[in-house]
């Protein structure tokens, strides 16, 4: 049965009509036209679709609707723009870390939520953190780079002479 349900996503209250069963990941792509979040296997396991929500990163292929009403959920989209991306977004390109793009969404949510609890990571703990993300194309040295020079940058940043 529908339901109306309010959301905050990237920062901004939607409402959206849909049964409380209904996968996150159908809402955002089909409904609020997120695309940054990509349907991979559809069952949690390869975090193609991942979200932060808090800074919890969660595969809304798995996630039902009603699980996140009042929750503060934020898509690839919600962390940068095409005129200013998030830094770890600037190191995936300047790194060349996606190839073929399908990893790159859960790859890039679980290192912000890495670096937001973990600003110093050891190249091994970024490895562990992404482990539960399935990169096809092997690009996995690279990811690693990116996200340890965004954490770099994001270091930089925060120094004030």
């Amino acid at each position: 049965m529908s339901q109306t349900f309010r959301l905050s996503v990237n920062g901004a209250v939607r409402t959206v009509t849909a049964d409380g069963d209904t996968p996150l990941l159908y809402v955002l792509r089909n409904d609020l036209g997120l695309n940054g979040p990509r349907f991979g296997c559809g069952l949690g396991q390869c975090g193609a679709c991942s979200v932060l929500i808090g800074n919890v990163p969660v595969r809304s292929c798995s996630t039902p609707l009603s699980a996140v009403q009042d929750a503060a959920v934020v898509t690839l989209e919600g962390l940068g723009s095409i005129d200013k991306p998030h830094p770890l977004q600037t190191a995936f390109i300047a790194e060349q870390a996606a190839q073929c793009g399908y990893c790159s969404n859960g790859m890039i949510m679980t290192a912000k939520s890495l670096l937001d609890e973990n600003p110093h990571p050891k190249p091994e703990q970024v490895r562990q953190a992404l482990s539960g993300n399935l990169c096809r194309c092997g690009t996995h040295t690279r990811i690693v780079r990116a996200v340890l020079r965004a954490a770099d940058h994001l270091q930089s940043a925060k120094v004030t002479p």
